[in-house]
Order: C-alpha cells, then structure tokens, then sequence
C-alpha cells in the first residue's frame, strides 16, 4: 500500500516537519513494515518560467519544433532569457511554464545538460507531466501553470517543485492478510495515530451523515444467492446510487489525479478516477456502471452452468458454479462480485449516467473467485482481507459528492440500500489474559483503553470483559486477537526477552538422530545434500523403466497441483533426485556426488469424505481421513557421476562405477551398526548386470544400487555411467533399535585362515559369506573375499572364491589345532549350503 504523506494529513495531526522516514517509523511501532520511501527525487533547479518568445521551425523530417526565449529570472544566475528547443505546441507566449535548467536531475536519474540540437543549444526543458512523474491535466503535453493551478501571480524563476507538490513522500507499507482495514488511508491514519498519539479524524463519519437513507425510488436490488459458502450469504449489503448527466469530457481534477497516482494507481477516466480514489481513501471497493447498459434491477446471485463473461481485461472467463455474480435482471452478467466487472456495463467515452456500486461480499467467496479464475485486482486484495461494511454508504457519498463537483451531474434522490448484516458478536475475555500470555504486566485500565483505542465498545463484568471488535476489524474474533493488540499498542518493546529452559532428559528422537548421522557419513564422503520437490509427471515412470505392474507406478495424483505437467506425488526420490544431476551437468558440473533424504508416498490415494471447514466431524470421520492416507516413509537416494577419484599431477583419476554405489550404501549401514547383505539384483532403473540387492540379515529389503541403465541415462539426459542408490531410511531406523551398546576389545592376538572355494558362477558371493559366518561360530571376527577367479583352471560355469577368516578368542589365544577346526567348520557349513569345494 503507497501512502502519500501529504494526502494522509487530510486525516491525521501529521507534524508538518515529520519526514516519510519518520512516518514510516512510527508506523513500524504498531506492526506496519515498511517497503520502501518512494518521491521527492528530482534535484536541481526546476523553476516557473515565461515564455518570451516562439518560433516555429519546420524540420526536414516532417516534424516542426519551436524555438523559444523563456524567462527564468535569476534561476540562471545571469537574468538573461533561456533558449529552449521544445517539440510540444500546447503553449503560447505569455504562458507560464515549468522549466527545468541544466544541472537538474529528472525522474528516473535523467540528467539535464545543455545540448545543441535542430540547429541551437537547447539550455534545459519545457517539461510536461509525464516527464516529470505527474499525471496528466488533460491538456495532453506541456504544463500551464496557471491553468493547472489556478493563479497567474508566480514569479519567473520561482522553485516549481512544491508548487507541483513534487517535494512529496510517499511510504510503500507491507499489509498483512489480518490487517485489511489498513489497505486505506483512513486505516493507515488511524494506525498513526495509534503509534503517536495525534489527532484522528474518521472521514467516515461526517460522510455517513450526509448520506440519505434508502428509499424505494432507487434502483431495484435484490439479493439472490442461494447456494451460500459456508451458510455465509455472497454478500450482505449492496448500495447503489445514480449520478445522470455527467460531462462525458469532464477531465478528473489535477489534485486527485496526483493523489491516485502517488497511491499506485494510473488515471483513466473521471468516473473511474473516483470510484479508485474513494477505494484508496476509505478502503470500500466501488464499481461504476454505465446505466443506459443496465436492462432492469442488478441481481446477486452465484453463476448457472454455461455462463461466460468477458471481464474488463479483455478476457472471456467461464464461471463455475461458487462464483458469486453481479447481474442485470438475472439475465445478463455485469461482472465477478468484489474481482472485476465484466465490457458490457464498462463506462466508456461517451457514458453520463452511472450507477456507483458499493456493496459487502463475502471474503472467502472473492478470494475464492480470484483465484480460480487467476484475476487479482485492488478491489479483490481488500475484499478478501476484510472491508468494513459499515463505510459502504459514506463510499457511495463520497463518490457522488466528486462526480457532481467535477463531472458536472446531478444525483438522483432514490437510494438503494439492501442490508442483510447480521449483527457483531461479542467476546469475553479475561481482563488479566494480556498478562498471562504477553508476559507484562498490564493493568485493567491498560488493557480497557487499548480496546477503546482501536474502537472495541468494552463492558466490565467483573474479572471479565464483554468486547465487541469494531466493524472494520473482522480479525478479532476471540482473547488472543485481542491481547496481541494490547501488546501491539502498548509496545513489543515492552514483552522482556526470555530465553526457555529446556526440560531435562530430552532431545532428538531415534529418527532424528539415525538422518543427522546419515547425512554427516554421506557428507564426511563429499556427497552434497540437496532437496528437491515431491512433483513428478507421468512419463517418468517410462522414463526410468519400470515394468507395468511395478507398485511404483501407483501415484496420488493431486486435485490442484503447483504446475499441470507434474500432477503426481513421487514413489521414488531418485525419481525427483535424477532431475537434479541432469540440471547441475548441463551446467557444466561433470563430476557430481548428491544425496536426499525425503519423503516418497507408498500406494495409491484412499477415499474419504470431505467436511466443511470450521466444523468436527467426530472421532470416527477423523480415522476414517487419516486412514485414507497412504504410507509415507522416508528413503535416501543417492547419485554419483563422473570421476569419483580427480586426476592431477598425481596420476590419472578414477569415474565412479557400480562398486562406488555399493560402498556408499554399505558406508550408511556401517555409521548405523547394521550389516547389510549385498547380492546381485535386476530392478529397474539400474543395469541388470550391474544392480546390487542390499537386505538386512533376515532378509529384509533395504534398497537397490548399481549403475543406471544406458537408456534411462540416455533419456533422462544424465552423464555416461551415472550410478545411484535408494535405500528405505524407515527400515535402518527400525533396525538400528535399541542402539549398539559397546562391547569391551579383545586383546589377545588374531588367527587368520585362508580359503579358496570353488563353485557354481551363479552363487551369489554373500550367501558363500553367510554360510562361512554360520559355520565358524562365534570366534570369527572378520570374513574378507580378497579374490575371485574364473578360468581353465576352475572349469567351465565355475568360478573361485578367496576369503580370509580372521579369528579371535576375547579370553586366551587360540591354538593352531582350533583354528584349524573352526576354518574346517566354515567351508562344511559353505559346501552344505552352497555346493562349494574346498581348492587345495
């Protein structure tokens, strides 16, 4: 919200020495961030100046300048005229114009210097009001001083900037969603007065007064909407005044044009320059319609099925069957209610009888509207933050007050007024809350002035206040509301700053700590934790190669997703991760180590039925939405590209393969204490012979590694031999419970023993180790595969495994006899289990 400092003095004792930073801070104090501090940025001499002399050149482009001598007095420090080149032929000798000299400094930095230019030294400008920021006057180029303001008694030479109000400061404030009154001047100078203590003065008030009541010779109403949000009727109050014969000519006067400008808004018409002007200053909405378009009484009520309408913008919306319309007869469509007015009621050039809408709608309805049909206005920015529906007929006066001064009209005496408001609850509070929740101690005729203050009517019953919120505050709808405003006023300076004490015996849970632990190891590894979002498409399943069939490609698709080509949840995070190595090498990153910890959804999407905001459905409902939800666990996916081990003057480097892949996972469950059993797998999206299963000793399954196939690499864009892991977090934190106690160290000497087995070549290596674990017992301390072999020497479809055992007794040293028995036990249990011979 732009707030012209000047324009806020109509409304609040403003200092006339304050400055915009010092308005501004004032308003911080009650919780109104400022933005920005915007005029008050042209420099230099700017003056009055006559013109002398005129002498139109035609140019041998078509185009004819003037060649002018204008007095400046002694601006120039000389007195001798200034010679000006201008284009513009609006102006005369004799005119007093503003003329800006070189040294000066325009809007946008546009230095000014003397300059040849059409044959002469043009030493400055004759400005118009363009070039200097201003809205225009109506005379459609150069600015006549004495037309624009009305007095021919200036001086040449004399300063022209506060003349044109060019001095003035305007504050950019940050509005939240809960302080919509605050989207106007009146709202922004009642928080001014709030923070200083000056004197507040509600337009409103005098504005109510004069404006007559409703009478049954105003133009027909009715309000017809029978299908309420929420049982909340679309809109609760609807005035409409007519103003006939307007000046279709009639030019929007220069101060109001300013003031609208300054706020933000660009002039366009007399009828619309009011309706924006009495919105900015009051806060309420209004919407001009040209009434020799209107065929009967305006009715509201929610869109039919099939109704379309083509809005003010240019663009033909259909409307759904919430969105809450104003219309003629019923009949035809004159526009969104509180979002934007539909072509065929517009006011245009040639319009002199309006009807000025003022009306209440309901917030949700318009924000709703607004963004199902993706249309934000200004009126729709305060309609769905809360208008007062009290001002609606102070508005309407307003505006029928400026149309008949400048546009010459005259008002009709019958005045619509349809108000079905229902009447403002009251809430009780506790007189000590402020105390209890803030911290400070505010006393009873603290907290009762602060509520007076910002208009509540308060009633004292005891240890008990009864606190009606005034109409232009629809945020306070209960206690906490209503201390934060006690707080506010009073100061946030005020509320001590006290650090909490944790509660002994409390921390991160095993779930917290089993991903802070994962993500040090990974990152301990020169992996970079990145985070992407859920969304995916559907060709990704395609993409990454899953069969038909695969559980992954049972996704919940969202009813209203972020972007339409990425409707689904994801079921992988590789799926999400992949996308992000394919972005970070097109930029030239080749060498790349990411990881993720997120979550994936598990399932498709149960049903269950949906309840009005607002409203408990009850226990079982609850349950039965909550059931409704798939699984969610959380998985780690990881990725790999390029050289894992950098070339240098060292030596040649080394490109990560499917072995780094393994590594990585076996790293996590190393950190976590939880051995993970490696065997060959064939999962998509990794290459067959390449893939790795990892499960926990049970048999569990933890995830799949390995290298991706060269498809997927090719269509998803990734560097050759991309290798990746997804490994489900949910299963190591299970598995890491209760965590591993420690266990004291052996001291006495290790005994090692090697052996070669020979078996079948599709004998998985891990189910060799299991097989040797089980059969040496307790004393093994170690198995390493230290060598694999397949050759002549072995036979054909075999091939030979070393392994070294390493064995340790935690009480004495074992015997060579021992060892030999335990090593003897190991390969027995491996051929019983695997068919595999001991080589001698």
């Amino acid at each position: 919200m732009l707030v012209p400092i000047e324009w806020l003095r109509d409304y609040v004792a403003v200092p006339a020495e304050a400055t915009g930073l010092e308005v501004a801070a004032s308003l911080v104090k009650v919780g109104l961030e400022e933005e920005g501090l915007v005029g008050g940025d042209i420099t230099g001499p700017l003056v009055v100046g006559r013109v002398l002399t005129q002498e139109p050149e035609p140019q041998k482009n078509g185009k004819t300048i003037n060649w002018c001598t204008v007095d400046v007095g002694d601006a120039n420090g000389t007195g001798e005229p200034q010679g000006v080149v201008c284009g513009a032929h609006n102006f005369g000798v004799g005119d007093l114009v503003v003329t800006v000299l070189p040294g000066a400094v325009l809007p946008g930095g546009f230095a000014i210097s003397a300059r040849k230019t059409y044959g002469h030294v043009s030493s400055g400008m004759i400005c118009a009001a363009d070039e200097l920021g201003l809205p225009d006057d109506g005379s459609g180029g150069i600015i006549r001083l004495a037309e624009r303001l009305g007095r021919d008694d200036l001086t040449p030479g004399e300063d022209a900037i506060p003349l044109l109000g060019l001095d003035r400061e305007t504050i950019e404030v940050n509005v939240t969603p809960d302080r919509g009154y605050c989207f106007s001047l009146r709202g922004i100078a009642r928080e001014y007065g709030h923070a200083t203590g000056a004197s507040f003065t509600d337009p409103a008030i005098a504005l109510s007064k004069a404006a007559p009541p409703a009478n049954e010779q105003g133009h027909a109403v009715r309000l017809a909407d029978e299908s309420p949000l929420r049982g909340v009727p679309g809109c609760d109050r609807y005035i409409a005044r007519v103003v006939r014969g307007i000046d279709p000519q009639a030019q929007t006067p220069a101060w109001l044009a300013t003031r609208i400008t300054e706020a933000g808004m660009r002039p366009v018409s007399l009828a619309v320059d009011v309706t924006n002007y009495v919105m900015l200053a009051l806060g309420q909405p209004l919407h001009a319609f040209d009434v020799s378009t209107l065929g009967g009484p305006i009715v509201v009520r929610r869109a039919q099925s099939g109704e379309q309408l083509t809005t003010l913008d240019g663009v033909e919306r259909k409307l759904y069957a919430e969105d809450l319309l104003i219309t003629d007869s019923g009949d035809q469509v004159l526009g969104i209610a509180g979002v934007m007015g539909g072509q065929t009621s517009e006011v245009s050039e040639s319009t002199t009888d309006v009807l000025i809408e003022a009306a209440h709608f309901d917030p949700i309805s318009v924000a709703r509207s607004s963004r199902r049909h993706r249309l934000t206005s200004e009126a729709s920015k305060r309609f769905e933050r809360g208008v007062d529906p009290d001002v609606a007929a102070a508005a309407a006066q307003l505006a029928v007050d400026l149309l008949v001064e400048h546009g010459g009209g005259t008002v009709d005496e019958g005045v619509s007024d349809v108000d079905e408001r229902a009447e403002r609850q009251s809430l009780r509070m506790p007189v000590e809350l402020p105390t209890r929740l803030v911290g400070v101690d505010y006393s009873s005729a603290d907290v009762i002035g602060v509520l007076r203050e910002i208009g509540c009517d308060v009633i004292e019953l005891g240890d008990e206040l009864q606190v009606t919120p005034p109409s232009w505050r629809p945020d306070l709808r209960n206690g906490p509301d209503l201390v934060e405003e006690v707080a506010r006023l009073k100061g946030y300076d005020q509320i001590p700053s006290v650090l909490p004490t944790p509660p002994g015996g409390r921390g991160l849970t095993h779930s917290q700590k089993v991903r802070r632990i994962v993500a040090n190891a990974l990152a301990a590894q020169g992996l970079s934790e990145v985070l992407t979002y859920p969304f995916v498409s559907d060709a990704i399943f395609d993409q990454l190669a899953y069969q038909p069939g695969d559980p992954r490609r049972t996704a919940v698709r969202l009813v209203n997703p972020l972007s339409d080509e990425q409707p689904l949840m994801r079921t992988s995070v590789l799926s999400t991760l992949l996308d992000t190595v394919r972005r970070n090498a097109s930029r030239g990153s080749k060498d790349l180590g990411l990881f993720e910890l997120g979550l994936v959804v598990a399932g498709g999407q149960g049903t269950a039925e949906s309840y009005p905001v607002g409203e408990y459905p009850g226990p079982d409902a609850v349950q039965a939405v909550r059931d409704a939800v798939p699984d969610q666990p959380r998985h780690l996916a990881f990725a790999l590209a390029g050289e894992i081990e950098r070339a240098g003057w060292w030596g040649a480097g080394r490109s990560a393969d499917w072995s780094d892949a393994v590594a990585t996972a076996r790293a996590v469950g190393e950190v976590l204490a939880v051995p993970l059993s490696v065997e060959a797998g064939d999962e998509a999206p990794f290459h067959p012979g390449r893939c790795a299963r990892l499960s926990l000793a049970d048999g569990t399954l933890v995830g799949q590694v390995g290298e991706l196939h060269p498809k997927v690499v090719q269509t998803l864009g990734l560097p050759a031999r991309t290798v990746a892991g997804e490994l489900d977090l949910d299963v190591l934190v299970r598995a890491s419970e209760p965590l591993v106690q420690v266990t004291p160290l052996a001291t006495y000497p290790v005994a090692n023993s090697d052996v070669a087995l020979t078996l079948d070549a599709g004998v998985p290596a891990a189910e060799v180790e299991r097989a040797l674990r089980s059969g040496a017992g307790e004393l093994l301390d170690t198995v390493t595969l230290f060598d694999v072999y397949s050759g002549d020497q072995v036979g054909e479809g075999k091939k030979s495994l070393a392994y070294r055992l390493v064995f340790r007794s935690p009480e004495r040293t074992l015997t060579t006899e021992e060892v030999n028995d335990l090593r003897d036990a190991a390969v027995s249990s491996a051929a019983g289990a695997t068919g595999a011979v001991q080589r001698i």
